[in-house]
């Protein structure tokens, strides 16, 4: 009877020390769901306090979704689980069960039905025009998520460096003006949650990879925003930093690995020499430095050569695009990450989707090395980055430097740079996916760049509408937009769009509400833009171009069935144009029409007064 009651005691104290044990708790599993038919492989990254001392199934067996293989990180919070998912799959919610010993835990999961021509989507492709938005500066649709219990910043719209309150909600409400001006592709700076506890606002500061900002709105809300993007004929280009996180990223006081992010002994910045990347004469140090230095004290930087991590971003990757049906990315910092992991990565995001677009920012003016980037380049090293556009800086430059340079002005100057940069255009491996543009959201405004001149601006947008490649336009940009204080930098050139919040004095959505040089400059650039969505010589055509001294500049696109003609007179004296000197391809040309005026135009003398331009098509 003794031995009875001992091993009734011993059951009951074994049972109440089960019962104290902390239940597991999975705070994390990413990515959050995923699809039957993907071609990239499925390793589910989970955290939660002590989760590697458990083993991992999926239930129900038997419907073509296996657990392969368990590995354990440096944190014994963290488990990477390879799934494997049949090609004849059960779509529905299965579930991971975590068994230690007698104890279990249930997570649901979702394997979906992939949606039918998911693999085939088009992307944003030379015809495309980009028109670029900083959601926080753009407008207001959802007063009540300006500040949120769960993130650090509130808003302070009175400060030019704080968020100010623009939302998804803002932008689904401006669509109809983005179309009307003529842009065929969106392009917003990132979406994803910054919980810095200051300047959050441009989102480069990633606190979670997984999660729309709150203050912008959620998850399911961002998809909504690239559905009603297409039916207004608009693509989708979303901005991934992969490069660095924030040092606020729910994973950052837990690694799971070590080397998850570069460590240093000290805070050590990135030298910013990407050119080490090419650079046979560079040093190791100096290589090692400019890809594993930080970008910022609360940026930590990634370290994609950890297999984990670069298996993290490509699923990642994916998973944004097939869960809102995204079409394309633009990748900050390129040049900073480790080239052949992110070299990797790209081939895998168009394993997944081959007609998918990724642009890269290279931020340099040095032709060679941006053409070292773009994917498919005879590079001497053998490197190819799978990268399939890049961002034209040399060309953003010249076009800068030029609008500074009206008048006369010496050799190389002027419209020269811009006739000089083009002249470089046989070192690029694929001159039709180039982004061009004249400014961006890093950059002095363009605005303030030409003094607030409608001409200067008017032949920047004509050179934008009208050269090769494909052109991005930073919101604003169409109505003249200025900084409110130049000299303090981004924030105060990243101004809000006048009618984006209630209450403002005028709203500059409203065609009606635009006048003088504002309405001038945006009825040329939405005739331009429109005009150009047709227009395949400019597409796909080929350039021919004449050089001059005397800061003009005449171009040719032309392909086999029309030729536009564009001359640029950025000089403050009158010019005919020379058609004699043109004869080698207006020969048998006669009339044309004038783009912007829509007036017929015979070849015979035409004079283009003082900064100004004209933009002539002709058919063969």
């Amino acid at each position: 009877m003794k031995r009875f009651f001992s091993f009734i005691m011993f059951l009951a104290v074994a049972t109440a020390a089960v019962a104290a044990q902390p239940k597991l708790v999975v705070r994390h599993v990413e990515p959050l769901s995923w699809w039957v038919g993907m071609t990239t492989p499925l390793q589910l990254m989970i955290n939660g306090e002590g989760v590697s001392n458990y083993d991992v199934e999926i239930l129900p067996a038997g419907q073509g979704v296996e657990v392969k293989q368990i590995h354990k990180a440096d944190s014994p919070n963290y488990l990477f689980v390879d799934v494997a998912v049949a090609q004849d799959a059960t779509p529905m919610e299965y579930t991971l069960r975590f068994k230690e010993g007698k104890r279990s835990y249930d997570v649901p999961y979702v394997i979906a039905s992939r949606e039918e021509g998911s693999r085939e989507r088009a992307s944003f492709t030379n015809a495309d025009f980009v028109y670029l938005i900083m959601p926080d500066r753009f407008a207001n649709g959802n007063p009540s998520n300006d500040s949120t219990a769960d993130t650090q910043e509130r808003v302070l719209r009175s400060n030019p460096g704080r968020r100010h309150g623009g939302d998804l909600e803002g932008m689904i409400a401006h669509l109809d003006y983005i179309a009307d001006l003529g842009a065929t592709a969106v392009w917003s700076t990132p979406l994803l949650l910054d919980d810095e506890n200051g300047a959050s606002y441009h989102g480069y500061s990633c606190s979670d990879y997984y999660r729309i900002d709150p203050r912008f709105g959620s998850n399911d809300l961002f998809k909504r925003y690239v559905e009603e993007c297409h039916k207004h004929n608009l693509k989708v280009i979303m901005d991934v930093v992969p490069n660095h996180s924030s040092t606020s990223h729910w994973w950052y006081g837990d690694l799971p690995f070590k080397d998850w992010t570069h460590q240093w002994d000290e805070y050590t910045q990135s030298n910013w020499t990407f050119s080490t990347n090419m650079d046979f004469n560079a040093s190791k140090a100096d290589l090692y430095q400019m890809e594993s230095g930080w970008f910022d004290r609360s940026m930590a930087d990634m370290n994609l050569d950890n297999p984990y991590l670069l298996n993290y971003f490509k699923q990642w990757a994916v998973w944004w695009i097939e869960f809102s049906g995204l079409d394309g990315f633009r990748v900050d910092t390129y040049p900073y990450n480790e080239k052949n992991p992110m070299s990797q990565w790209c081939k895998s995001v168009m394993a997944e989707y081959p007609n998918f677009n990724i642009v890269g920012e290279v931020w340099t003016s040095s032709i060679p090395q941006l053409a070292y980037w773009q994917g498919g380049n005879a590079n001497k090293d053998g490197f190819d980055s799978h990268l399939k556009s890049i961002m034209d800086f040399p060309l953003h430059d010249a076009i800068r430097s030029a609008m500074t340079e009206s008048g006369e002005c010496g050799w190389g100057q002027g419209m020269t740079r811009v006739y000089d940069v083009l002249s470089h255009d046989f070192v690029y491996h694929d001159l039709q996916n180039m982004m061009i543009m004249a400014a961006n959201h890093d950059t002095d405004r363009i605005g303030d760049v030409c003094e607030g001149d409608v001409r200067r601006m008017k032949i920047v947008h004509t050179l934008l509408a009208t050269l090769r490649g494909m052109p991005q336009m930073l919101y604003g940009d169409e109505l003249l937009f200025r900084s409110s204080d130049r000299s303090k930098g981004h924030p105060t050139l990243r101004i809000d769009f006048p009618g984006g919040w209630e209450g403002d004095a005028v709203n500059l959505f409203d065609r009606a509400q635009h006048e003088g040089d504002a309405k001038e400059l945006f009825d040329y650039t939405r005739t331009l833009m429109n005009w150009r969505k047709s227009k395949e010589a400019i597409h796909s055509g080929k350039t021919l171009h004449f050089i001059n001294r005397d800061n003009t500049y005449g171009y040719f696109r032309y392909n086999d069935k029309e030729v536009v003609f564009v001359y640029i007179n950025n000089s403050n004296l009158s010019h005919e144009i020379p058609w004699t000197r043109y004869a080698e391809i207006t020969s048998g040309l006669t009339e044309g029409r004038n783009v912007v005026t829509g007036e017929t135009l015979s070849m015979e003398r035409v004079t283009v007064e003082p900064m100004s331009a004209l933009v002539v098509e002709f058919k063969r």
